[in-house]
């Protein structure tokens, strides 16, 4: 069944409704995403890398479990996935929730959230580069001249550190946290047409979860000793930024496109600068600054071999 259901815009023109959840629905993602990178390093103090990923990812698993189960046990419940797509989904909630989540933690206890995030931009250049080593998508010049761009990037924040935060140890596991990044959305990318939104999230929620069960004592530990603010954060990151966002997002991938959608994350970097400001007194050193606006003009140039 179809509607038709329209609002009225600017100069009397009629705006869908639904496209205008949608691009509400990318402004919550990329706000939520961005709070995430200061929440890490608001509460890194309190817990190491590996128990706040299990923390993080077990509320969140929780969160959507509510939503999910019962729809499992209603008539119009969905089969979970076999074969390859059961593969592809393990290795994206390994990857992308697990690995992905304690190599961002253990950066942000070396790096800013503001430059944290503009590492981690990095990943769309490095889902190119991996689609052309391993799915022969070859390396088109734009995708070579980004690449050299958003890496001379990286180079730059690696020498702007302060002596106190964003030395190079925090850069590599920021970098590692996006190729973990990139080979879990092109893992995931071929299940999307096939396996709902909110399955392929429970999933790899989950398989998150098993993936951090070693930290599982310290997680008991630290929450036992954390005051309550750093808990609460943890609760939030579980939420909010992971189960919310996800939602949300793919919600609006499916009705706006991926390019319009992925666009959006180029503010992710901006608002997380602004929001650990805010919050923790917090902003990128100059050199630091000036490497993160190379990653992202580096990435921009890389989009340019699409059109």
């Amino acid at each position: 069944m179809t509607t038709s259901t329209t609002g009225t815009g600017q100069a009397g023109t009629t705006v869908p409704v639904g496209r205008d959840l949608s691009f509400l629905a990318l402004g919550v993602t990329v706000l939520l995403w961005a709070s995430a990178f200061v929440g890490i390093r608001a509460i890194g103090e309190s817990y190491s890398p590996g128990a706040l990923s299990l923390g993080r990812l077990a509320v969140a698993a929780i969160a959507l479990s509510v939503l999910f189960v019962p729809r499992q046990l209603s008539a119009r419940h969905e089969r979970l996935p076999r074969g390859r797509t059961a593969w592809l989904i393990g290795g994206y909630g390994v990857l992308w929730f697990g690995a992905y989540n304690v190599a961002l933690n253990a950066g942000e206890q070396h790096v800013d959230a503001g430059t944290a995030a503009m590492l981690v931009q990095l990943g769309p250049i490095l889902i190119a580069v991996i689609a052309g080593l391993f799915l022969g998508e070859g390396f088109p010049r734009t995708l070579v001249i980004g690449l050299a761009i958003g890496f001379s990037g990286v180079t730059l924040i690696a020498l702007g550190g302060d002596g106190s935060r964003n030395d190079l140890v925090g850069v590599v596991l920021c970098v590692l946290a996006a190729v973990l990044y990139a080979a879990g959305v092109l893992l995931q990318k071929p299940v999307m047409g096939t396996v709902s939104p909110l399955m392929v999230t429970w999933l790899g929620c989950v398989i998150g979860v098993v993936t951090c069960l070693p930290f599982v004592g310290q997680l008991v530990h630290e929450t036992a000793e954390a005051p309550t603010s750093a808990v609460l954060g943890v609760v939030y990151l579980g939420l909010f930024p992971t189960a919310l966002a996800f939602t949300v997002w793919a919600y609006a991938l499916r009705r706006v496109g991926a390019g319009p959608a992925s666009a959006t994350t180029y503010l992710v970097p901006a608002i997380a600068i602004g929001l650990s400001w805010l919050f923790l007194a917090e902003v990128p050193t100059l050199l630091g600054f000036a490497g993160g606006v190379l990653c992202l003009v580096g990435v921009a140039v890389t989009r340019l071999r699409r059109r």
